[in-house]
């Protein structure tokens, strides 16, 4: 059974920084992008960054230079850490693994709240 679950969320003022986790289970960890999405009230999901299995990074314009995606293989965990962050930062954000077949799995998110 694949499990993503979500770690590290919470209410941060802007300007502060959060570093959320997500551990796998139940997938060849290893050979999966992994990618954290994010989804605001009233808004569509949307990407935020993805790391290839190997180790490849893809950062949303929106938080390039502020949000770094890394993974440990050998922890089975993709990490977002987030720094400068902003009230437009504020959303449920998900794990996402996809595997060779294209895939998906998510977790169950985790709320980044960011007040002003």
């Amino acid at each position: 059974q694949v499990q993503l679950v979500e770690s590290g969320g919470g209410l941060v003022q802007a300007g502060g920084s959060l570093r959320l986790s997500c551990a796998a289970s139940g997938i060849i960890f290893r050979l999966n992008t992994m990618a954290w999405y994010r989804q605001a009230p009233g808004k569509q999901r949307e990407l935020v960054a993805s790391i290839t299995s190997g180790g490849r990074t893809n950062h949303a314009d929106s938080v390039k230079g502020r949000f770094t995606i890394s993974r440990d293989n050998a922890k089975t965990t993709v990490y977002l850490q987030m720094n400068s962050l902003l009230p437009e930062d504020t959303a449920v954000y998900y794990c996402n693994s996809r595997d060779w077949n294209a895939r998906d799995y998510w977790g169950k998110g985790t709320l980044v709240t960011v007040s002003s």
